[in-house]
């Protein structure tokens, strides 16, 4: 059914005065008249009647209008629900996050955003801590989940999904498997199976090796979180993770000792303030009350 025509017969009751209606709807007097009689016609009734050069609602018009609105009202709300997802489609989300965001809440949050909204194309990438910060000021991807030690981050927005901290992972035959606790003094003769950035400047272990002008024997410096497992389970090597970073699972050859002193970090969103686009918002808005959530 052509809504045009009962937008017509709505304000035509409402005006009761076709030269008025044809100003309103930016049409001609004889359009109006046509419009009407096309729909008594296909409905088979009169809708108003004429007397005395005026106009009025028949009673079956009087019956047939709060169904015409239904109708009008019903159409506006579907064009407003196509206007407001129309934008979803028009550029991907870029996002990009550490390769351990597997083990935390980000994750989830992500996964179900994309459930929640299908329509957005969603990119997704892993990179390095140390390159992440470096892909939001080249303006290469939208929002980054990462790892921070403090909150010194001015022009960037972020989310603080949770802490963690850093914990040394030993093979259970290796004496300091039965430490209470482990030191950096205590790691120097050993063979340190690290992730990528695990002693790099922006983290507070390299300033406690510095401290105690120790340099650490690392034989694996990489990304596979398994592979360091794989090998810590067969009595090779000493890792220091950070204790949400990975799963066990498996590997029971490892033990977990705690690290001295006590080294902490955020794990965040973080985008570009001036990022404000309705897709980041959407998401933004979204990772704020899911983290909420899961927080409380």
């Amino acid at each position: 059914m052509d809504t045009k025509k009962l937008a017509v017969f709505l304000d035509l009751a409402k005006t009761q005065n076709y030269s008025l209606t044809a100003q309103r709807m930016f049409l001609s007097q004889s359009t109006i008249s046509k419009y009407i009689m096309i729909l008594e016609k296909n409905w088979n009734v009169k809708l108003f009647v004429r007397a005395h050069r005026q106009i009025k609602l028949t009673r079956v018009g009087k019956l047939i209008l709060p169904k015409v609105k239904n109708v009008l009202e019903k159409e506006a709300e579907l064009n407003q629900l196509i206007a407001s997802e129309a934008w979803l489609e028009e550029r991907p989300l870029v996002i990009q996050g550490m390769p351990s965001l597997s083990q935390y809440q980000a994750f989830h949050i992500i996964t179900d955003f994309a459930k929640r909204y299908p329509k957005i194309r969603l990119q997704f990438s892993e990179e390095n801590v140390d390159k992440l910060e470096h892909s939001l000021d080249q303006k290469n991807v939208d929002i980054v989940f990462t790892r921070i030690f403090d909150n010194d981050f001015p022009s960037y927005d972020l989310i603080v999904s949770e802490m963690d901290r850093l914990v040394v992972l030993v093979p259970k035959n290796n004496h300091l498997a039965d430490q209470d606790y482990i030191t950096p003094d205590m790691l120097k003769r050993e063979s340190l199976l690290l992730l990528s950035n695990t002693i790099s400047m922006s983290n507070p272990l390299y300033s406690a090796f510095q401290n105690l002008q120790l340099r650490p024997r690392v034989t694996y410096n990489g990304q596979r979180i398994d592979l360091i497992l794989e090998m810590l389970n067969q009595g090779d090597g000493i890792s220091i993770v950070m204790d949400k970073s990975f799963d066990l699972t498996g590997f029971d050859n490892i033990k977990v000792v705690p690290l001295v002193p006590k080294i902490t970090s955020q794990l965040v969103f973080m985008k570009q303030h001036d990022n404000t686009s309705k897709i980041v918002e959407l998401f933004w808005n979204f990772a704020i009350k899911a983290n909420q959530c899961l927080t409380n």
